[in-house]
Formats: C-alpha cells, sequence, structure tokens
C-alpha cells in the first residue's frame, strides 16, 4: 500500500528514469544549432577530439550530451535522418546497460548509433547483435554511413566467412553480427591451436537487437560445435520400423504403449509399451533372450527408441521441419526461418532422418558448448532493445541484471486491438478468417496473417487459392522473396500470409516501400521519381482511409510476448491498424493450455456452428493461460542456467589455461611442476609416506614406473645396495632418473622442438579430455533427475559429482600429458609439426548444430515396476562411460578400504 501512494507521489521508477533523461535531451538539444554550423571536416574531427578528452580523463557522462548531438547531425546529412528526442532517451538507456522497449516502427537501429560511437570514443569496442545475416549486413551497410563520415571504422560478421575476413571485422571499432556467430566464434577461438588463429578481440559492451528473442526465446537453445562419434546407422533405421507398432495412450492410466506430454516435447514408455518394445527389440535381434531393455549394456537402444519415439510423435514435417534436397531442414520456432546446417543433438535429428527415408548422418559428440545466456554475461556490459520486453522484465532483471526502461513513442499509437474471436472447431475459425480477408480486400485494406507453421500458412493459402484471392506467402519455403514480400505487404488490398513475423526487423510501409521503387531510378531520371513519388501518395492515402494494415493472427502463441510482436507490426509511428486474433478450441494452446471454462461456457450457451465467442473475458482468460506457459518456460530456462553454471564455471578455468597456454612460448616450468607431481602421486601410490619398508610395494612400483615414463629403473637392486637410501633419498633418484632421461631426449631434438612438443601435447590432451567431460556432463545431467527418488536434490547431487569429475580431468591431463612426452620418441621438427595438423584436424573437424529444447529431465523409466538401476545413458562411443557409484563415498585422500593401506586415489580410486 505504501509503495503505492510513493508511486503517486514521486512517479515510478521508469517515470523517474525517463525525467532524469528528459533534461540531458535538453541539453542535446541546446547543441543542436552549434553543431549545425561545422563544416563536414569539422564535424568529423570531433571524434578526435573526443578521443583525446576521454583520454585526458573526462568521463562518457560529461561527453555524452556532445556526442550525442554529433551523432544526430551525422544522420541528418548522411542519411536524412534525424534522432527523435525518444530515440535519445532510447540511446541513453542502452548506454546504461538496460533494456529499451521500444514500439516497433520507432527507429531502434538508429538508437543504437549512439551509444556504439559514445562507447568507441571512449576506447571500447561494440558488438552490435541482429538475429539474422540479412539484418547484420544491412544495418552494418546502412548505419555504417554514420560511423564511417565520423571517422570510425564498421565490420560486419556473418557465416560462412573465412577467418581472415572475420578476424579484420572484429578489428574494427563498431561489429555487427548474429548471436550465433558471435557465439560460435568465441567457442572456436578457444578451440584455436595458435593465438594468431582467433578472431575475436575484446568483450567491452554488447548491444543486443530484438534481445526478447535472443536472450529469453533462445535460452533454452546451447550453441554446440561437434564432432563424428560412432556410426550407429543401422540402429536408427531399425528402431526406426518399431515405432508405429507401438499405440499412443489418449487417456491418463488408459490403454496404450506410450503417452505424449506436448507441453514438455517429452513421449515416455507405459509399462505395456516397454513390454512391447522389448519383445519387438528381441525379435528384431537388437536385445538378447532374458536381458532387460535397461539392462546398462542395453542403455544406448534406449537413447535410440526414445529419440525414435519423440521424432514420430512430437516433431511434425513443415512445422518442427521441412525435408529439402534429402536433408532435414529444422524450422526456428521463434521466426519461422529455415536453419540450414544446423542439427538437433541427443539422436533426434537422426531418428527424424530414418523417419522420413533420407540419408542418415552421423551421430555427433559434443566439442565445445555455450547458452547465450553464459555468453552475453561474458560481456563487461550488455544492452538491448526490442519492442516487447516488459512482459519478461523479472527474467531479464533475476537472469541478466537487466533492467526494462519503456520509452514512450514518438507520436501517439492509434492501433485498434480488437478482442479475439473463439470459435468450436478449425474449420469454423478458417471460413471466418476467410470472410475477414475478404472484407478487408474490398475495401482496399492490406492485411498481414500470421500463422504458428508452415503446414497452417499452406493450408490458408490454398483456401485464398480456391476462392481466387491474389496472396503472398512468406514462409521458411520462400524466404529468398522476403524483402520484396515485405516491400510489397502495404498496398492497397495487399494480402500477405507469413510464418510468424516475430523478429523479421523489417517495417511494413503503408502504400509500399517507396524507398526500394525508386532505388533502381539514377538522377537523370526524375521526372520518373516525381511519378513514382505521387503514386505512392495516392496508395498511402487509400491504405489510411481504408483504416492502415490489419493485422491476423490465425491462432495464440505460447507467449504472449510473440503475439505483441505480430500486432506490433501495424499502428507504427502514428499510423492507424488493427489487429485481432481467431481462435479455435482445436487450436494447440486452448487444446494443451486452454482454459476449461472458455470450453464449459461455449456448451452451456448452446452456440452454433460458426459462431464466435468475443469477449474481453475471454481473451483475459486465454493471456492467463499464456502466463501459465511463460512462467514454466521460465522455470525451465532458469533451470537449465543453474546446471549451466556448474559448466560454465569449468568452462572458464580450462578456457583460461589453455589461452594462458598458447600465449606463453615456453612452458617447461609447467611441465616440469606437473613431472614432479606425476612422480611423487605415483611413488605415493606403492611408497604410502610415513610407512616402513616392509609396506613398501616395490615390484609394483617399478611396473608402474616403466608403463609411465617408459624407464626400467631397477629400484629394487638400489635399495639393496644402498642401505642409507630412505623414502625421500628414493624420491628425489627417481626423480633425477625421470628428469635426466628427458632432458637427454631433448637434448637429441634440439630446445626449439621440445618446446614445441610440449605445448602441442599439453593443448591436444587437454581439448580430448575436456571433449570426453563435455558428453559425461551431457550423461550426469540426463540421469541425475532420478536422484530424487532417493531423497537426493538433484542439483546438489549435480554440482558435486560435476566437481569431482572435473577435478579428475585436471589430474588426466597432468598425468596423461606427462606419460606421452616421457615415452614418445621425436626425431625431427617435422614429427612435431604432424602433431600439430593432427590437433588443427580435430579442432576444426567440428559442425555447429542446436539441440532441441534442452530439458534436465531424465531419461523416463517404465512408469510402474522397478526402477532400473543406472542413472545416465552409455554413450555410443564407449570411452564416455558416466561413473556410478556402488558404495559409500570415499574420499579421495582417504586410506583405500581395502586394506592395502594406500591412499584410495591411488589404489582402487587410481584413474
Amino acid at each position: 500500500m505504501f509503495g503505492n501512494v510513493a508511486t503517486k507521489i514521486f512517479g515510478s521508477r521508469n517515470q523517474r528514469n525517463l525525467k532524469r533523461m528528459s533534461r540531458m535531451v535538453d541539453q542535446i538539444n541546446s547543441l543542436e544549432e552549434q553543431i549545425a554550423g561545422l563544416d563536414d571536416s569539422g564535424l568529423t574531427a570531433k571524434t578526435d577530439e573526443f578521443r583525446r578528452r576521454a583520454g585526458e580523463g573526462e568521463s562518457p557522462e560529461d561527453l555524452m550530451s556532445e556526442v550525442f548531438a554529433v551523432v544526430r547531425e551525422t544522420a541528418r546529412r548522411t542519411l536524412d535522418m534525424r534522432h527523435f528526442d525518444v530515440q535519445l532517451i532510447g540511446g541513453m538507456v542502452l548506454y546504461e546497460g538496460k533494456i529499451a522497449e521500444m514500439r516497433t516502427g520507432e527507429g531502434k537501429t538508429l538508437v543504437a548509433t549512439l551509444p556504439a560511437y559514445l562507447t568507441a570514443v571512449c576506447g571500447g569496442t561494440v558488438h552490435v547483435v541482429t538475429v539474422n545475416d540479412y539484418l547484420a549486413a544491412r544495418d552494418a551497410d546502412w548505419m555504417g554511413k554514420i560511423y564511417q563520415f565520423l571517422g570510425l571504422t564498421v565490420g560486419v560478421i556473418v557465416s560462412g566467412q573465412d577467418p581472415e575476413s572475420k578476424r579484420s571485422a572484429y578489428a574494427c571499432d563498431i561489429v555487427y553480427g548474429t548471436n550465433n556467430e558471435y557465439g560460435f566464434d568465441y567457442l572456436r577461438d578457444n578451440m584455436a591451436f595458435g593465438v594468431e588463429d582467433r578472431v575475436q578481440r575484446s568483450r567491452n559492451f554488447a548491444i543486443v537487437d530484438e534481445v526478447d528473442s535472443i536472450l529469453v526465446d533462445e535460452a533454452r537453445t546451447p550453441l554446440i560445435i561437434s564432432g563424428s562419434a560412432d556410426d550407429s546407422t543401422d540402429l536408427y533405421v531399425k528402431i526406426n520400423h518399431i515405432i508405429p507398432k507401438l499405440v499412443r495412450q489418449h487417456e491418463e492410466e488408459g490403454p496404450g504403449d506410450f503417452s505424449v506430454d506436448e507441453k514438455n516435447k517429452q513421449a515416455f514408455l507405459t509399462e505395456d509399451g516397454h513390454e512391447s518394445a522389448e519383445a519387438m527389440l528381441l525379435e528384431s535381434g537388437l536385445l538378447d533372450e532374458g536381458s532387460s531393455l535397461y539392462d546398462v549394456g542395453n542403455i544406448s537402444l534406449v537413447h535410440h527408441l526414445y529419440a525414435a519415439l519423440r521424432a514420430h510423435s512430437l516433431f511434425q514435417r513443415d512445422v518442427d521441419y521441412i525435408v529439402r534436397d534429402r536433408q532435414i531442414v529444422i524450422i526456428d520456432e521463434f521466426t519461422g526461418r529455415m536453419m540450414a546446417g544446423r542439427r538437433w543433438g541427443e539422436g533426434l535429428h537422426q531418428a527424424v532422418e530414418a523417419k522420413e527415408g533420407v540419408p542418415i548422418q552421423q551421430e555427433n559428440q559434443t566439442l565445445a558448448a555455450i547458452t547465450f545466456q553464459n555468453l552475453f554475461r561474458l560481456y563487461d556490459k550488455l544492452s538491448g532493445m526490442t519492442g516487447t520486453a516488459d512482459t519478461e522484465a523479472v527474467e531479464f532483471q533475476q537472469i541478466y541484471g537487466l533492467e526494462v526502461m519503456v520509452i514512450p513513442t514518438n507520436m501517439a499509437m492509434i492501433r485498434d486491438d480488437q478482442p479475439d474471436l473463439v470459435y468450436r472447431t478449425q474449420s469454423e475459425k478458417f471460413s471466418a478468417i476467410l470472410s475477414g480477408i475478404e472484407h478487408c480486400r474490398d475495401k482496399k485494406q492490406p492485411v498481414l496473417v500470421g500463422t504458428a507453421s508452415i503446414e497452417t500458412s499452406e493450408y490458408l493459402s490454398g483456401i485464398l487459392r480456391q476462392s481466387g484471392i491474389d496472396h503472398e506467402v512468406l514462409n521458411a519455403k520462400h524466404h529468398e522473396r522476403e524483402a520484396g514480400i515485405i516491400a510489397q505487404a502495404g498496398r492497397p488490398g495487399a494480402i500477405t500470409i507469413a510464418t510468424n513475423m516475430a523478429g523479421r526487423g523489417t517495417d511494413i510501409v503503408l502504400g509500399g516501400n517507396l524507398d526500394m521503387e525508386l532505388a533502381d531510378l539514377g538522377e537523370s531520371q526524375k521526372a520518373e521519381q516525381a511519378s513514382i513519388r505521387e503514386q505512392w501518395q495516392q496508395r498511402h492515402r487509400e491504405v489510411v482511409d481504408a483504416g492502415g494494415l490489419h493485422v491476423l493472427g490465425t491462432e495464440r502463441n505460447e507467449s504472449r510476448r510473440v503475439d505483441n510482436q505480430l500486432r506490433g507490426r501495424c499502428g507504427r509511428q502514428g499510423d492507424p491498424g488493427s489487429s485481432r486474433y481467431y481462435l479455435s478450441m482445436e487450436d494447440n494452446l486452448m487444446r494443451i493450455f486452454g482454459s476449461e471454462r472458455v470450453s464449459g461456457l461455449m456448451e452451456k450457451l448452446g452456440m452454433e456452428e460458426g459462431e464466435a465467442i468475443e469477449h474481453s473475458w475471454v481473451t483475459r482468460a486465454i493471456e492467463n493461460s499464456q502466463k501459465k506457459v511463460e512462467g514454466r518456460n521460465f522455470d525451465t530456462r532458469k533451470q537449465l542456467l543453474e546446471y549451466d553454471d556448474v559448466a560454465n564455471e569449468q568452462r572458464k578455468v580450462i578456457y583460461e589455461q589453455r589461452n594462458r597456454l598458447m600465449e606463453m612460448d615456453d612452458i617447461s616450468d609447467t611441465i616440469g611442476m606437473a613431472r614432479t607431481e606425476v612422480v611423487n602421486e605415483l611413488i605415493d601410490v606403492h611408497l604410502p609416506p610415513e610407512s616402513l619398508e616392509e609396506q613398501w610395494d616395490v615390484p609394483s612400483l617399478e611396473t608402474d614406473v616403466e608403463a609411465r615414463f617408459g624407464l626400467a629403473m631397477p629400484i629394487s637392486q638400489w635399495l639393496a645396495e644402498d642401505d642409507a637410501l630412505h623414502e625421500e633419498t628414493l624420491r628425489e633418484r627417481i626423480e633425477s632418473e625421470v628428469i635426466g632421461a628427458y632432458e637427454q631426449k631433448a637434448a637429441g631434438v634440439g630446445e626449439e622442438v621440445i618446446r614445441h612438443l610440449e605445448k602441442a601435447v599439453m593443448l591436444r590432451v587437454l581439448d580430448e579430455q575436456w571433449k570426453d567431460h563435455l558428453a559425461q556432463m551431457d550423461h550426469l545431467r540426463q540421469g541425475i533427475g532420478l536422484r530424487g527418488y532417493a531423497q537426493k536434490n538433484p542439483k546438489q547431487e549435480y554440482k558435486r559429482e560435476a566437481f569431482e569429475m572435473f577435478t579428475d580431468v585436471l589430474e588426466r591431463v597432468k598425468n596423461e600429458t606427462i606419460g606421452i612426452l616421457s615415452k614418445i620418441q621425436i626425431q625431427t621438427s617435422a614429427e612435431v609439426e604432424e602433431l600439430e595438423v593432427q590437433r588443427r584436424r580435430q579442432s576444426t573437424g567440428g559442425r555447429e548444430y542446436l539441440h532441441p529444447k534442452i530439458t534436465t529431465e531424465p531419461l523416463p523409466a517404465p512408469e510402474s515396476g522397478d526402477q532400473p538401476n543406472v542413472l545416465s545413458p552409455e554413450s555410443t562411443a564407449a570411452a564416455t562411460q558416466p561413473f556410478v557409484r556402488g558404495g559409500p563415498k570415499v574420499g579421495r585422500n582417504a586410506l583405500c578400504p581395502c586394506g592395502s593401506g594406500k591412499k584410495y586415489k591411488h589404489c582402487h580410486g587410481k584413474l
């Protein structure tokens, strides 16, 4: 209550910030005349002046008003665009590391130039993040005219660029690129085999366009660079023949072999399904007689079975993917774009390939991975802009520490958002949509029809064709024509069907896009230009008189924000416009999440065919369903982050060590310290500290020394010949022999070669161990949910075991590096170069792909009966077995329970 009173007296935090920033806007406006009086060279010279003043200690905040005034004047001269006052406020919000919510058409692209230029003249580098390559290239070229006029360099990062081009682009003051490319370049840099092979520089400041799409919608989708794992193509084909024979369970506790959880995109075998699957696997020779599906040796079958089950029951052709050139191409569920070259993980992509009968590509093993959440938290400062962020304000604050500020529109918005129309069936809904489109066409009002899938867009397109209605379709199958389709979408009577317009980043101009029409005309064609302008003015007035662009949604999305993005395509910059959603009780959202009260009300009203409910109460009920979905999705993203934070801390340690190794020309000190540790740990195994000589296991020590270092040391003979040898002097002698043998080898090949060899071996071992560790972490996370059955906290168990596994990784890196260096026989520097070539092949042979929605749920067990005694699935590559404890935990430094007197880590806990 007190908070409400305080808000009324002092205003909300948003209002107070706007008031503070408005005072800065007044200062900028007061400088406008002075800056406009400068000639071009005088305006360009301001950049050097700002850099000098910043170098002398003047703060960015002190420079801001003059810097913004300079950028505004430069935009006017180069682009004939002048920043509105609200755009100046947007620039301040971004510079302060906040999220600016600005309506569609308010000029977010131009806003980014203000904080980007201010950061650059103060010595920082800026990464502007867009949702696709087209926007990155367009914005770099468009806004680049401002930066280049002022003497700054601008780079653009797009997929498919060669490393040298990327390195040049990253060296610029301001860089435009996609979230995927920034992420993959970060991962590739941390897999590089030399400092000179890295492309990125520092990560000072990121400005994320469509920040909600990138930091919220895609937060559940990690970026992964992968390499080939063992081939199991035949297994996918055989299991694909089994799945169609399984029967779906339609009611809880009803008959059926499997149930489907559409909310979480999961499928589960029932007890009957478990028995049916085992019988069919046995019949096809994939399961041995008398063995269970959940025996340890058969867990890879479970992995393949559930991947195929999901492929058949949850992933639909022309909704989740399309088949093009005998390949499965993923459809981005948020933007409707094709994601060529991307692959689902966990065997799902191979299962879909088997289902569609296209060539199955080999399964992949993770080489490097990061979520967008952790990628963008690497930046010193992060900000973003979008038309719809306020609904996710809590998430931005909790996950990224980003405050959302709502920026007022430059002109009042007069869009008419009409209540939803809810029908009983989809056929009734599409009949009503057809009538709505015909009504708009008859009065020359352009219509943008938003669909949630390619399937729906093509179905509706078929209805319109049958009715003789001209229209355009924009979906992943026609993305090449996107710019041309959008350019004409605002013409009188134009009908455009678009799959999920969210994030497409191109304004629909009432009357059509005049700039594109004039683009092909030269300066000499002035008369034609005037004619085209006059025709456009006439079309513009005609569309405005008809009510502006009408947005028609064919179904609600899971997120209110995506719905708002579609509505936001109309009513830009004070233009008229309207929007309405047509729904049916058979739509996914209504069927899965919809309110039973809506369905009950329709039955009570005894509605006839073709009748619709139209009431604000219904719209609120649907929005409440969406809030539930958003809350569940937020919990999923938050849970993903909690798990990924564990891997992220380990990633930082590995990458930091790796970069330090790469930057050093001589790592002999590191190798020397590691060698001493390895020798002492090996001796500790067989000569426990403070033990009697009778307790020493000298023969085993001789065997292990030879196995580890390739040296036959007569330790028993030394002890027999020299009574003065005790534990400490024996340690020194063994280490001295190991060092002597290594130095002799080094002398034989030369100092430069041995230093190069040490670095090459250690980096290669580090990469291999990290790759295997990532696979084990994946398996640990998949199985960790089962710990809940034992009344243990899965998250705490995951953190504890992940820490133990990571400690083991560091131990293995040290031991394996010293072992290889001690035993390897190098004759020439060419052989060292061959090691580098092998490591190069390993680090560049990966392929980028994205998982589907990652969940921390374990692979499901049968719905009844005994629980499996397995915690995580077995990889198809036998080398990466997760650790499963069969007894009480024994500390690594505790005595081994076998009674040997040795430490556990040197006995039965030995790696």
